[in-house]
């Protein structure tokens, strides 16, 4: 393997952020308001299946949105010619566009939904991208694919890395600059194990892996080692467990899970655009309604969900969003109450509303529209210790492996990976291919006990799907373990 070294520079299109300003300015008195949003992006991907190099790639992407307001009405047009000709050239369309817009827009917008904002944001690390080399982080992959395969039954072994490198330059006739350069990394492990009558794959927290916004302090080869071999030894495990039994219950939620949890039947149908039916087409609308703020019990008075991307190290965190307006911590639900949606300016003023610092895309191509950031379930005053031991008869669940959610988000079905029963107390057998159903409010109404903030833990997703033309964007959920009671438990699978 060669020793090459992994070079940080946060892009910046080759061009400088006194010349990005420089193209703003000839546009500045051809519209309402005119904004450039500079994106760029190094990912370093490397990976091996059975240790043996699979992925070793390094992708780059740059370019510039050009948004104007013209009649009341956004324009939009992206490019990644950033010159002062490929810039102009983007303007004219986007102009345009808003111009021929402008007669059939539903909302009269202004600048007000473009504050005014200058700033700059980083994200937080110990590591830097360039304190390990590729050999050095291609040895600890395929140290860990070798440590997954805990027994021949193992038929599939990953062990995967990602770095990332994002810097956006944010400039608007209105005197918005602020700059924004992030550092994120990913890895993920995986064992597939099989027998003659099974296969059951265990993975490093449902095939999500590590998502943080830090530096390579989260690629500890110690840690990731020992890891590797709980979750070889769970897969095989997996493979001798009986199947998960189908009766009402209750449910104790690991953090791991709880992101899928939080994410489908909080996050999603609290967007706004999507409880004004933006969505309705393509990814559905919301069974909230605009009339449930500040009256709808939503779950026990236990649940406290924040918005927050402003948690150090989340996947999501961030200080501006993409129309300029500063993000800080705000609740959405309040002892149960639904108090606040997760919507931008723009869908505020339409909605009438109150909402967050939400507004963003997920590159220089797409438009921003309302998107979850890091949405976590605040702690309670429980542990999951005295969860299990006030638990009669119960089941432990970790890592999500299955999701499904009606286009209302509503109703829902959740599987996962591994399970336990809980029996009088105590942990007892381990149950395969683990299920569970419910509707939303009653769902979260049922929330029995949360844990304390030592049990805490923040994940992330690189996948959350949204829009048209697609947007794939990163979120964050943070949650302890909770406990949830009378749940409709069922087994999968084999």
């Amino acid at each position: 393997m060669l020793n090459l070294q992994i070079t940080p520079h946060f892009p910046s299109h080759n061009i400088s952020g006194e010349e990005r300003r420089r193209r703003l300015q000839p546009l500045i008195n051809k519209a309402d308001w005119v904004g450039l949003r500079f994106v760029s992006e190094t990912t370093h991907s490397r990976g091996f299946r059975n240790e043996k190099p699979e992925t070793n790639s390094v992708s780059f992407d740059c370019g510039v949105m050009v948004e104007v307001l013209v009649n009341g009405h956004f324009g939009y047009a992206g490019t990644s010619d950033v010159s002062a000709s490929g810039i102009n050239r983007a303007f004219d369309k986007a102009a345009t566009l808003a111009k021929v817009a402008s007669h059939k827009k539903v909302f009269a917008f202004s600048a007000e939904q473009r504050p005014k904002a200058v700033g700059t944001y980083r994200s937080p690390y110990f590591r830097s991208i360039d304190s390990m080399t590729l050999e050095e982080i291609s040895d600890t992959l395929q140290k860990a694919s070798r440590v997954l395969k805990a027994s021949e039954k193992i038929v599939n072994t990953e062990a995967a890395v990602g770095l990332i490198e994002t810097t956006i330059h944010y400039l608007t006739s209105s005197g918005t600059d602020t700059l924004q350069e992030f550092l994120m990394t990913t890895n993920n492990f995986q064992a597939t194990a099989q027998d003659t009558t099974d296969t059951q794959t265990r993975t490093d927290h449902g095939g999500r892996g590590r998502c943080y916004q830090i530096g390579l302090e989260a690629f500890d080869q110690a840690e990731i080692l020992k890891t590797c071999e709980k979750i070889g030894e769970q897969a095989l495990e997996l493979l001798a467990a009986p199947n998960c039994p189908s009766e009402t219950m209750d449910l104790i939620l690991d953090p791991d899970h709880m992101l899928i949890q939080i994410h489908e039947s909080i996050g999603h149908p609290l967007e706004l655009d999507r409880i004004l039916g933006d969505e309705r087409n393509y990814a559905g609308w919301s069974f909230v309604k605009p009339s449930d703020f500040g009256q709808l019990q939503y779950g026990s008075k236990l649940m406290n969900i924040s918005f927050d991307p402003s948690y150090p190290g989340e996947f999501a965190s961030y200080g501006f969003d993409d129309c300029g307006n500063p993000a800080k911590k705000e609740l959405l639900i309040k002892d149960g109450i639904l108090v606040r949606g997760l919507g931008s300016l723009e869908s505020q003023a339409r909605s009438g509303l109150p909402g967050v610092a939400n507004f963003r895309s997920a590159s220089w191509n797409r438009a921003p529209i309302d998107r979850m950031a890091n949405i976590n379930l605040e702690p309670g005053n429980s542990s999951l210790q005295a969860m299990i031991e006030q638990t009669e008869r119960g089941l432990f669940i970790q890592s999500n492996m299955s999701w499904s959610i009606d286009d209302y988000r509503n109703k829902f079905q959740f599987g996962a990976e591994y399970a336990q029963l809980i029996e009088n107390g105590k942990l007892t057998t381990t149950v395969k291919n683990p299920n569970y159903r419910g509707i939303t409010v009653p769902f979260w109404n049922s929330l029995k006990a949360v844990g304390n903030a030592e049990e805490m833990e923040i994940y992330g997703s690189p996948w959350c799907g949204k829009g048209e033309p697609s947007q794939v964007i990163r979120v964050g959920h943070g949650s302890p373990p909770c406990l949830f009671s009378n749940i409709e438990v069922f087994g999968g699978g084999k």
